[in-house]
């Protein structure tokens, strides 16, 4: 019978998290759903079932960082796969219009929340028996290509790929494997303005095509599905017809 690995999934209680938390209950993991809101959570818990749990806290916050892998040791005795998917946005504002405040609010959230969760879940799992484990970070296909007015998201996404490497080259000697996934448009409450209509890169605004959220769900679960002797560094799922790839 196959054991029963143990996840963290931030970001976990609404649209892509819940999506991945999901596909990971189906596949022999517990979960561990992270999120600031206490209601959004426990009803994604009673929505997804058995296996599923839920931690609230602000990832941006070292000490509730702190106290979630104490936590999920505690209960679990172990972490096998960190899913680092927690991000927000900025007001989209011309890049000199931006509040440093919307700019502050977005780094800690999206690169100093996930650096934070790694560095612990790198300590969780240096000191483990067996040792090892798997981080998947969401960058989003802004990590290397952006959107017109968003600056802030496209730079910590940027910090993101940047972690991510960091992490797979300093995780070796631990067993440790870093990965990325980067998704272009799923289909979430957070996408019907771009199938509405999206600024584009030219100036016009043109609606764009989406994939159902269950395919990054998929995903990440065949990343996560590897031992930990192959990684799958970067991995791109995005809606086959949208306007990411040449010049559009």
């Amino acid at each position: 019978m196959t054991q029963t690995k143990i996840a963290i999934v931030t970001g976990g209680g609404t649209g892509i998290g819940k999506a991945i938390a999901k596909a990971l209950l189906a596949n022999d993991h517990s979960v561990v759903l992270v999120g600031r809101r206490a209601e959004v959570l426990d009803a994604a818990v009673a929505e997804l079932g058995a296996g599923a749990s839920a931690f609230q806290a602000d990832i941006s916050q070292p000490e509730a960082v702190t106290k979630l892998f104490e936590s999920v040791v505690a209960q679990h005795g172990r972490l096998d796969l960190l899913v680092n998917n927690a991000g927000t946005g900025a007001p989209v504002v011309p890049f000199e219009d931006l509040a440093f405040a919307d700019w502050q609010r977005v780094v800690d959230a999206n690169l100093t929340g996930v650096f934070l969760c790694m560095q612990a879940a790198f300590r969780v799992m240096k000191a483990q028996s067996p040792m090892g484990g798997r981080i998947i970070n969401n960058g989003s296909i802004s990590a290397t290509t952006p959107r017109p007015l968003s600056s802030p998201y496209t730079a910590t996404k940027h910090g993101v790929l940047g972690l991510t490497k960091a992490g797979a080259l300093d995780g070796r000697p631990y067993d440790i494997a870093v990965g990325q996934i980067d998704i272009g448009n799923a289909a979430t409450a957070m996408t019907g303005q771009i199938q509405a209509g999206a600024l584009q890169a030219n100036g016009s605004v043109a609606p764009e095509p989406t994939i159902d959220v269950a395919e990054v769900g998929r995903a990440v679960v065949y990343m996560a599905s590897l031992p930990l002797t192959a990684n799958v560094l970067n991995l791109t799922v995005m809606a086959t017809k949208m306007p990411f790839v040449g010049r559009g």
